[in-house]
């Protein structure tokens, strides 16, 4: 029977953790790591007794920032390979072990658009695909930016495209801006009204 959830408080309550729901790791194996995520193989226990494989993909995670200055969004354009195609994202890159997520931010956006923000505020988390990988991605808003010079890492090749944001918004209808981090990133800034 369906839920209706009407406060935060109602959806942290159907966060709570359910018995009848978990499932228990019985065994699990790493027979890939990398540089950025590894391969686990899981065998799970389910609540009714039986059990089941688990595939899934232990990611260090990423953060990312939308940088809006004059009424547009900052976005880095970057051919990927796993597309076979450019893309136009919001500057962002994966965090280091122990790292800060905001430090990750700031360090991105510096790198890869010169651009530094004298703050830069929590505006949305995500995990991308939670039914088989743990990445966790965190957007921030900069807030003061100042423009230095791009630092990109090697290999790292980019471009800087300044979107209106009303543009964006809308190329985020069409299909146009498909990075998740970048979609719920300005969609997420747009609609708490922090633009």
């Amino acid at each position: 029977m369906p839920t209706n959830l009407d406060d935060v408080a109602s959806v942290r309550a159907a966060l709570a953790p359910d018995p009848a729901l978990a499932e228990r790791v019985t065994r699990s194996e790493r027979p890939w790591t990398g540089r950025i995520f590894s391969v686990e193989l899981a065998e799970v226990e389910l609540p009714d007794g039986s059990r089941a494989p688990r595939e899934l993909v232990r990611h260090h995670g990423g953060a990312g920032v939308v940088a809006v200055r004059d009424g547009r969004v900052c976005l880095v354009k970057q051919y990927r390979v796993a597309l076979g195609r450019a893309t136009l994202e919001i500057p962002a890159g994966k965090v280091d072990p122990g790292e800060d997520r905001a430090a990750t931010a700031a360090r991105e956006l510096a790198e890869e658009t010169g651009l530094v923000a004298e703050r830069l505020e929590p505006l949305v988390e995500s995990y991308g695909s939670p039914g088989f990988t743990d990445e966790h991605t965190s957007v921030y808003l900069a807030r003061g930016l100042s423009q230095g010079p791009a630092r990109p890492d090697d290999g790292e090749l980019v471009n800087t495209v300044w979107v209106e944001l009303g543009a964006a918004v809308e190329a985020i209808r069409l299909g146009l801006l498909d990075d998740a981090k970048t979609v719920m990133g300005i969609l997420a800034a747009r609609a708490f009204g922090m633009l």
